[in-house]
């Protein structure tokens, strides 16, 4: 079920049905298959972001049920291989996908992600370009990530346009798809996330 970080502010994972072990850290398909959704609630808007319905869960349908009840309803992703369960939660709360109020996009347009910022929360959402590396730190994502985008695209350039998106942001959460989520001092975690190797 999904764990409450803050009022108004959830973050669940579930099983990815695509998920495929990998004998290799650094190819494309390396990532756990748990991954990381968010829900951020307001008075007036539920907003889901990179959602995953877990499979034959009635139970996490009254929880979303109950915090969408009343309210207006967007379904954001950060990046196109996060549709996961999205035409499912657009259907069920005859949701939208624009942006709702607190939510602000941050778009790495080369990278083709959007990561998506709480200000409410300074809570930062990535999709793929931030991680929780094998040793539970804030990391960029392999190399070979980015090669399935276009592999003209670097992690130089990657860190680059991180840190132009996020500069003058005071980021306390970053609340990463893939790996546990960096839940304090997410600006120090970020600090060391791109500093050159």
């Amino acid at each position: 079920m999904a764990e409450q970080i803050r009022p108004g502010l959830w973050r669940w994972s579930a099983p990815h049905p695509d998920w495929q072990p990998s004998e290799r850290d650094d190819a494309p398909t390396s990532w756990p298959r748990e991954v990381g959704c968010v829900l951020y609630q307001t008075q007036s808007h539920a907003v889901f972001i990179d959602p995953l319905a877990p499979a034959h869960d009635p139970a996490f349908w009254d929880w979303a049920d109950e915090l969408c009840q009343g309210r207006e309803v967007s379904v954001l992703e950060t990046i196109h291989y996060h549709r996961r369960s999205r035409a499912e939660f657009l259907a069920r709360y005859g949701a939208t996908t624009t942006t709702a109020p607190g939510v602000v996009p941050l778009h790495l347009v080369p990278f083709q992600e959007t990561l998506q910022w709480i200000a409410e929360h300074r809570a930062l959402v990535p999709g793929d370009t931030l991680i929780a590396g094998a040793d539970g730190e804030l990391c960029i994502c392999p190399q070979s990530w980015l090669d399935c985008i276009d592999p003209l695209l670097t992690l130089a350039g990657l860190r680059a346009a991180l840190q132009l998106a996020l500069a003058g942001l005071d980021v306390e959460l970053v609340l990463v798809s893939h790996g546990e989520p960096v839940l304090h001092d997410g600006a120090a975690a970020l600090a060391g996330a791109l500093r050159e190797p």
